[in-house]
């Protein structure tokens, strides 16, 4: 009964410094939310990356609410100091740390993500044999959109330490195809067929070149590489690389440059009526 009785007394003393800490914890949610809206209006007139922006107010709303909470706890414990705290929570970040360690990795994995310049959101990457648009990057995992329609949520811990494809870091890129024609066939007149008719397709950007090299002997065919530089998104190199291929087949047919197929030999089994041995006439 007197230790109820003096915890009771303890926490009718303690009611004001509780009063003064929950206003000052209000008080933190309100400068909180206005520090945010004013860094957020600050970054918006630059020409920071959106994730950069994001963690930018991410910074100062915990800054703020560090500062506010440190605060309630000196008004509730007046025997704490600044020093003490700092130091007790220096030891429960050990703690914590190790209890937590992948969820602080991902979440430093964010925060490095989000100040390198490159990966920025709307990009199309390949991670892990992944393909897809990063659409919203937090300062834990980073959501990605497949081309096939689904999302994928990465953790920020794999696309920092593997290696990361960025297929639309620039406008165009260069997309091959490979093209066999006989060997009865002039190669250079098939060369300059070849190369009329990429030149000829609308999404080719002819000023940065288009490549044709003799790659290579194949079983039934001399084989051409073929390459040229086109839009960077998947679709822009499907579509481009489905109309250098139409145009390619259209101009060889024109010139009547043949495109062989391999030959394939079948092994036919002599079919007998039962009871009948193979080579008796039926």
């Amino acid at each position: 009964m007197d230790q109820l009785n003096d915890m009771g007394t303890e926490f009718v003393r303690l009611l004001p410094s509780l009063g003064i800490a929950l206003v000052i914890v209000i008080i933190t949610a309100i400068i909180a939310g206005f520090a945010t809206s004013i860094a957020d209006r600050i970054t918006g007139k630059t020409d920071l990356r959106p994730s950069l922006r994001q963690l930018i107010e991410t910074i100062v709303k915990l800054a703020v609410w560090i500062i506010g909470m440190l605060i309630a706890m000196i008004v509730v414990f007046p025997g704490l100091t600044v020093g003490s705290l700092i130091a007790g929570l220096g030891i429960g970040a050990v703690a914590i740390g190790f209890a937590f360690q992948d969820i602080f990795e991902n979440f430093l994995a964010g925060v490095l993500i989000m100040v390198r310049e490159k990966m920025r959101i709307g990009d199309v990457i390949e991670c892990e044999g992944m393909i897809g648009k990063v659409e919203h990057i937090t300062l834990r995992e980073t959501h990605i959109r497949k081309l096939s329609g689904e999302v994928t949520v990465v953790p920020n811990s794999i696309l920092f330490k593997n290696p990361v494809e960025i297929l639309t870091d620039k406008e165009q890129r260069r997309h091959d195809v490979v093209i066999g024609v006989s060997y009865d066939t002039d190669l250079d007149e098939a060369a300059e067929v070849i190369r009329k008719a990429v030149t000829g397709v609308e999404e080719v950007d002819e000023d940065k070149g288009i490549d044709i090299f003799a790659q290579e002997f194949n079983s039934s065919s001399v084989d051409f590489l073929v390459r040229w530089w086109s839009g960077s998104t998947p679709r822009a190199g499907w579509e481009s690389k489905d109309k250098v291929v139409r145009a390619i087949k259209r101009s060889l047919d024109d010139a009547g440059i043949e495109i062989p197929f391999p030959y394939i030999t079948h092994t036919f089994k002599e079919r007998v009526p039962m009871g009948e041995k193979p080579g008796e006439e039926a």
